[in-house]
């Protein structure tokens, strides 16, 4: 029964939201305009660190790789 109640709660949010959105299209193009520019500044970080991370990732490995050629030389 628990099933069922998620799946009804789920559609009457999803016809309010609809309706809600038509009803105040604008405030919700404001909104739309004012949360894309910290989606992109969020993202970006995301990505950076990402990034800056991987590149930590490859230079230890890069170490890790030289010390086991060092040891099998000897």
């Amino acid at each position: 029964m628990g099933k069922y109640i998620t799946v009804l709660g789920g559609i009457i949010s999803i016809i309010i939201g609809v309706w809600g959105i038509a009803a105040w299209w604008w405030s919700f193009v404001d909104l739309l305009k004012g949360s894309v520019p910290a989606i992109l500044v969020l993202g970006g970080l995301a990505a950076f660190f990402a990034g800056v991370s991987e590149v930590k990732d490859a230079m230890q490995a890069k170490k890790e790789e030289a010390k086991n050629k060092k040891e099998e030389k000897k």
